[in-house]
């Protein structure tokens, strides 16, 4: 089995990285590492010290503490935009780094600000395989004031709650191109780029393979914004003919599409999956038809 580690943002509360911990330890997770994500804040200091001392327990658990570094040094706060894209670069090199090393990565993101956790969950999507998670503390337990308890006693009510992550693709992203990025924005541009690529290359299979030639320039008109009596017209065909083949086309789509019934099938539907297709085509061939 994969190692695991505990990848946890934190603030100034240094028990949601210990009772996330114990939380994970008890759903029989074998955590043996626990990586922290923080600031320099005067602030955050205190609960470094307190984290510091936990983990330098006889048999405590591996511990790093990772600091938030931009352009111009390590950061003190995340209230800027230099700030957020420091912390999302050091957010997304530290998981990059444990995944490349094969291990299955716990993150939490109860701790700190609330961007650490909003640009925890872009790196998720980024890097996650489907064995990772993202987690959220909560509690009935203890309240901002009250005293501070490391760890879950018995009787406490908490809970850590998995958020669901949107990953991009089935295939391991460790696995293609993105692994090789060191930034974050260079891997967001390769997914997009990726992404774009599968679009293009699943329409092209649905145009050249589901459709039957006469059947592809019906729709290849049709994304011109022809009606049918238009197309009809152009092909030397009965407006009748056109909108049988249409309703041929909507068939196989439907079909193509994963028979989905959130949005009924249409030519507005057809035009909008296939106008920027056939677009793209004619313009790498110089514009002709």
């Amino acid at each position: 089995m994969a190692r695991q580690v505990l990848i946890a943002t934190l603030g100034t509360e240094p028990q949601v990285v210990t009772l996330a911990l114990d939380l994970l330890l008890a759903k029989g997770y074998a955590i043996d590492e626990v990586i922290v994500v923080h600031t320099v804040g005067e602030a955050v200091r205190p609960a470094l010290a307190a984290l510091g001392r936990q983990f330098a327990q006889p048999g405590a658990y591996g511990y790093r503490p990772v600091l938030v570094k931009g352009d111009n040094g390590p950061v003190a706060d995340i209230v800027t935009e230099s700030d957020t894209a420091a912390l999302l670069r050091t957010l997304y090199r530290v998981v990059l780094a444990e995944k490349r090393a094969g291990r299955l990565v716990h993150l939490s993101i109860a701790g700190g600000r609330k961007p650490m956790a909003v640009y925890g969950m872009v790196v998720a999507q980024l890097l996650f395989d489907e064995d990772d998670r993202v987690w959220h503390l909560l509690s009935e337990s203890w309240k901002p004031g009250d005293e501070r308890v490391m760890h879950v006693r018995p009787g406490d009510r908490m809970w850590l709650v998995p958020v669901p992550v949107l990953r991009w693709g089935s295939v391991s992203p460790v696995l293609t191109e993105l692994a090789l990025r060191e930034d974050p924005w260079e891997a967001i541009q390769a997914q997009r780029a990726i992404r774009r690529d599968q679009d293009r290359r699943r329409k092209r299979e649905f145009v050249e393979h589901w459709l039957t030639p006469a059947e592809r320039e019906v729709v290849r008109l049709a994304c011109q914004g022809m009606d049918n009596a238009a197309i009809g017209r152009q092909l030397g065909k009965s407006t009748k003919t056109v909108a049988n083949q249409l309703t041929g086309i909507y068939g196989k789509l439907h079909e193509w599409r994963g028979f989905r019934e959130d949005i009924p099938v249409s030519r507005t539907v057809l035009v909008a999956e296939f106008a920027g297709y056939f677009a793209a085509k004619r313009s790498n061939e110089g514009g002709k038809e």
